[in-house]
């Protein structure tokens, strides 16, 4: 279920700050998340998701703030009296155990009938595709199949909330694809609310109902992951997120802005005139395709290197107009093949305004 504003947010994060001497690891955090939802923490090393998820869990207090899950102040309780399932980047799973009495461990310590306990596992091994392996130990299975342990685990008690660390960063490339898949269909199917930190924007795009992007101990910004990836909302955002083209201009007049010889019309907000400003742009958002010379935006720029990438060209963009800025454009490989265009070839472009993003500064 995304996030709605009729009901009161399941977890509910106000002015949360965590201090571990000198360091402000995480600075005033405020934010709500909805029953349901599927939640990912994302940003680079250092820039504090792991230390709010942990502070939601209990295993790092916070400094000052609060965190309210389902409409209860939780923000003094110690982990065993929070109601959250979670998995480690590590698996954390008990070596000597089966993989059935790792997944019955928790519910053995709240002393369910056996026969209950039986029925909770053989169901949880079944929505994880794990029938067959209740009497191996971790160590007779791969990687993705004892994070799918981990995952049936931290399910047994039926947890109000799931707590992802990195689930998928120690599995390889391909394993991670699959099983990022089979970890979100498991979430729609329990509609268990999730927060997942990750520093994957891919894993982050492809499985999040909404994306916090963190740097320094602050967020950034908040949206789903087309508002993220569509609508940065600051510089660091644009940059983070897929690729991206920074240039430097001024701002010309109100809805146009100067770079290199070049004036384009975008959105230029409150912005004054003359103000120096790093304008942004995906390299897919150029547009190369029956462009009319003349045209709002459009540049006559020349292919300076071209890179090939299977289904397209990623190429590097120049020319009078442009200067000495760099510019990368993804081309299709019909386009190229149509037009035969190679280095040195001349070629208009549009910049489409509705794409073009500028921030403050050079």
């Amino acid at each position: 279920m995304a996030a709605g504003t009729e009901s009161a947010p399941y977890i509910k994060i106000r002015n949360l700050t965590k201090k571990f001497g000198d360091f402000t690891a995480l600075r005033e955090i405020s934010l709500d998340i909805f029953e349901s939802e599927f939640i990912c923490f994302l940003g680079p090393s250092g820039c504090g998701k792991t230390t709010l998820l942990r502070a939601i869990a209990g295993l790092d207090i916070q400094t000052s703030g609060t965190v309210e899950q389902d409409q209860k102040d939780i923000s003094a309780l110690p982990p065993a009296e929070r109601d959250f399932g979670i998995v480690f980047q590590s698996y954390a799973l008990f070596p000597n155990l089966t993989v059935y009495k790792n997944v019955a461990y928790g519910l053995e310590n709240r002393k369910l009938p056996r026969a209950r306990i039986k029925d909770r596992v053989t169901e949880l091994l079944g929505l994880v595709g794990l029938s067959d392996q209740g009497a191996k130990y971790p160590a007779q299975l791969s990687g993705g199949e004892q994070q799918r342990v981990a995952l049936a685990r931290a399910m047994a008690t039926s947890p109000g909330l799931l707590l992802l660390d990195e689930p998928l960063s120690a599995l390889d490339a391909k394993v991670r694809v699959h099983l990022r898949h089979e970890v979100k269909d498991l979430q729609r199917r329990l509609g268990v609310t999730t927060i997942m930190v990750t520093h994957d924007q891919e894993e982050a795009l492809t499985m999040a109902d909404r994306i916090v992007v963190m740097d320094h101990g602050v967020i950034e910004q908040v949206g789903t992951p087309e508002e993220i990836y569509g609508a940065p909302a600051t510089s660091f955002v644009a940059d983070f997120i897929g690729t991206m083209n920074f240039v430097s201009g001024t701002v010309e007049a109100e809805g146009s802005i100067k770079i290199g010889n070049i004036t384009l019309v975008c959105e230029t907000e409150d912005m004054s005139t003359g103000q120096a400003v790093t304008a942004a742009i995906r390299p897919e958002d150029i547009d190369a395709e029956a462009i009319l010379e003349g045209g709002e935006n459009v540049v006559e720029v020349e292919i300076a290197a071209m890179e090939f990438l299977g289904s397209y060209y990623r190429v590097a963009l120049g020319g009078a107009a442009i200067g000495e800025q760099g510019i990368r454009a993804d081309l299709s490989i019909n386009l190229v093949r149509r037009k035969n265009l190679e280095v040195g070839s001349k070629i208009p472009v549009r910049f489409p305004a509705q794409f073009i993003r500028i921030y403050p500064g050079d």
